[in-house]
């Protein structure tokens, strides 16, 4: 199942970086459950389309922003922790993270646990609830 996992985080990689609505709908139907869940500092989203949101508004505020990994995600039963980066204007590392991942029967992500391990500057986590 490993092969399929990391085929998923391929996806979910590129899920994050594209701008293109056609494409971020079939790339979350692909990658994503239904009812797939994303806690995070920030909040914790329920579903497909909350995701599409969130990404679209942090797209909104952060258009040049480029989410990849830091190195190979890491696999066991049916979880997956991803380190990642995110990057602006020319190469400038805006934050680094790490994502837990839950996987489904068929392979797709069902909950997603999001830490900041490099938040933002300037970033307040008790800003958000």
């Amino acid at each position: 199942m490993t092969s399929a996992y990391q085929a998923t985080v391929e996806r979910y990689v590129r899920f994050w970086n594209t701008g293109k609505p056609d494409e971020q709908q079939e790339l979350a139907a692909e990658t994503f459950t239904d009812d797939v869940r994303y806690h995070a500092v920030i909040g914790v989203f329920t579903g497909r389309q909350a995701l599409i949101g969130f990404h679209d508004q942090f797209t909104g505020h952060m258009t040049d922003a480029v989410f990849q990994r830091r190195g190979e995600p890491q696999f066991h039963h049916d979880r997956g922790r991803l380190l990642w980066e995110i990057e602006v204007g020319d190469g400038k590392s805006f934050a680094t993270g790490t994502d837990v991942l839950v996987f489904d029967a068929d392979g797709r992500i069902s909950e997603i646990t999001a830490f900041l391990d490099r938040a933002p500057e300037g970033f307040d986590p008790h800003a958000h609830h």
